[in-house]
């Protein structure tokens, strides 16, 4: 267990943690959140003693091994896998011991450890984890040295994961992972045998992957039970009663200094007057809502073309005349949401180049609308901003007739008040850099927006608000993004991008996660797991998310599986209104039960899962039907 008492620190003469306390139980995976800059970075540092604390205390475990990803593996060498090996340092040295020693009691010693520590199966572990992250055997056996930094940052992570340490420290790694990395992450991350923390902005993996969260915010800390939406639930039921207890107490304040005001000079109201004013000075004021919202986005709707707004015919493209992708045969149209699958380095940014008309096709016929706009964020942009611009030059070079009090409106539709508008691009934080990007790709209403990786620097709120903005665009939406939450809500197709070829992908996100982690040789969610070992690997994602043909069952069957599928949907929604409706109820109540408060929101996220679940079996069945009929 780790047991943070009275936390202070302060950095810059800013107050990070102020008397803050947290309990977090052990073998546990926990999701560190709150907003950019609040000190999530902070506390692991404080955790690991690389900072002294200014009062307070954190206990660990005596012994206990603490681990983290600080920084890319060297470009050394040694192949992936002896990097990974080497991670293990006991295994490491008991090796190397076992090749010296001679006498009978040590060697005996020597093996016994090394079969408690299970060294034996080590390689094949350490193969397993880079497999998962997106190194197949070849790639393996490759030197550290060939690799770019990306890449040898999944190397780094691959070996604190295989070392597994007591206490393992993760922030944002998801951030240097492409879509199928971040789902196998994930699947690790439910089953890891120790204590986890891990800073993410991942929606979907701190709903899946942990069993509870640590909040930061206004320098306190805060446990909740369960995944991300139990605690946002939680946590909005309790602001709603903070908004309504100080609607009650601001009143009462009002009340009495009525009271106070119409008495005080009267000789004999004067006593309970003053009565009256000692009993407002010791009522402390509550305070007003503890979190501030999150500035949104505005992407301009651009006006209708003709479709489609882009057909490829038979491409080919690539770079210095060697092709990536072959046999291209696509369409684009205004309504399009188009999410790009497949690992990195199949080609979904040269696909994306292509698109966005930044490569030319090699081979092949492609036409577009004379009049398309395109808007495009690529992740590697956010190096090329001005660095000693501010947002406001960057505006004014972009329209440079407008007058600066525009180019600050335009600021203010995008969350840049006047105290960011003139700081230097360099001095802003990651998530500012992405919005001003973002910004910046959306100026001219484009009739077609390509994201690559938009949300690595934004926290869960922005990426919320990135969703809403997606959903009102009026224009297409291509999207390559390993943020799994984001593609579900956004996307309503999938294109495959693999062996030199894109395709459409007939499944949906969890069709998709269960063919990456058999792939991969992890074992997908335990509710997936089947009664029994399938009699096949599927060949392909297309065979692999294929249903049972229809065809095989009666009209009447799948009819009756529909009508109980929408049953459980409609008793789903019911159950759900009960419990937004008990929780509306003790926001507005005098009192409130943490611990009644904390079950509602847990039964809420499971009902919401079983709800989505439940729907998604619906529309299969209803699909099935149709193709029948």
């Amino acid at each position: 267990m780790i047991t943070i008492r009275n936390l202070n620190f302060a950095m810059e003469g800013k107050p990070l943690f102020e008397d803050a306390s947290a309990s977090v139980p052990p073998r546990t995976t926990v999701g560190v959140v709150g907003r950019n800059g609040c000190g999530k970075t902070t506390l692991f540092r404080l955790i690991r003693g690389e900072l002294a604390l200014d009062g307070g205390d954190i206990d660990i475990p005596r012994n206990a091994r603490i681990g983290g990803v600080a920084q890319e593996a060297p470009a050394s060498d040694q192949t992936l896998l002896e990097t990974v090996l080497a991670a293990d340092t006991e295994r490491a040295d008991l090796l190397k011991r076992a090749e010296t020693a001679t006498d009978a009691t040590e060697i005996a010693d020597i093996q016994t450890r090394l079969v408690d520590i299970d060294a034996h199966s080590a390689e094949a572990r350490a193969a397993s984890i880079l497999q998962g992250l997106g190194f197949d055997k070849e790639a393996q056996n490759r030197a550290c040295a060939e690799f770019s930094g990306g890449w040898r940052m999944r190397v780094a992570l691959a070996a604190v994961l295989f070392s597994a340490p007591d206490l393992l420290l993760l922030d944002e790694p998801t951030n240097y992972l492409d879509l199928e990395g971040t789902i196998w992450l994930e699947n690790f991350l439910a089953r890891y045998p120790h204590t986890c923390l891990i800073i993410s902005h991942d929606r979907g993996l701190l709903n899946r992957a942990v069993k509870g969260i640590l909040h930061l915010a206004d320098g306190t800390l805060a446990y909740y039970k369960g995944g991300y939406d139990a605690f946002d639930s939680m946590r909005q039921a309790r602001l709603e009663q903070q908004v309504a207890a100080k609607r009650k107490q601001d009143a009462q304040r009002e009340h009495i200094q009525s009271f106070v005001d119409r008495f005080r000079a009267k000789a004999s109201k004067a006593r309970q007057a003053q009565s009256r004013l000692k009993m407002l000075e010791r009522m402390k004021p509550l305070a007003a809502l503890s979190e501030n919202a999150v500035a949104g986005f505005s992407f301009r709707t651009p006006e209708e073309l003709p479709p489609p707004l882009i057909a490829i015919s038979e491409g080919r493209v690539g770079y210095d005349g060697t092709p990536v992708l072959s046999k291209l045969n696509f369409r684009l149209d205004q309504d399009d949401r188009i999410a790009l699958l497949g690992a990195n380095g199949q080609g979904k940014s040269t696909l994306s180049k292509l698109v966005a008309d930044r490569l030319d096709l090699m081979d092949g016929t492609g036409t577009r609308s004379k009049k398309l706009r395109i808007g495009y964020f690529a992740q590697h942009q956010l190096d090329e901003l001005h660095e000693d611009e501010t947002p406001i030059q960057h505006i004014a070079r972009r329209f440079p007739e407008e007058t600066p009090s525009k180019h600050r409106a335009r600021l203010g539709v995008a969350g840049f008040g006047a105290d960011v508008a003139d700081v230097e691009a360099r001095r802003l934080s990651g998530g500012q850099r992405a919005r001003l990007l973002l910004m910046l790709a959306t100026l001219d209403a484009p009739h077609l927006l390509i994201l690559d990786e938009p949300t690595n620097h934004l926290d869960i709120e922005s990426r919320e608000a990135l969703i809403h903005a997606l959903n009102d665009y009026g224009g297409a939406v291509i999207l390559v993004s390993h943020d799994a939450h984001l593609v579900e809500m956004v996307a309503d197709r999938f294109w495959l991008v693999h062996d030199g070829q894109v395709q459409p992908y007939d499944g949906d996100m969890a069709d998709y996660k269960r063919f990456l982690l058999s792939q991969r040789g992890a074992p997908g969610p335990a509710e997936d797991k089947p009664a029994k070992p399938a009699k096949s690997e599927p060949k392909s994602p297309k065979t692999a998310t294929r249903p049972a043909p229809a065809a095989r069952r009666s009209p009447a069957n799948l009819r009756a599986d529909a009508e109980k599928c929408e049953a459980r949907v409609v008793a789903l929604q019911k159950m759900l209104d009960r419990i937004d409706e008990r929780l509306n109820e003790i926001a507005l109540s005098d009192t409130i039960s943490p611990t009644d408060l904390e079950k509602l929101g847990i039964k809420r996220a499971e009902i919401v899962e079983g709800y989505e679940r439940a729907e998604e079996m619906w529309l299969r069945a209803l699909e099935q039907l149709d193709t029948v009929a």
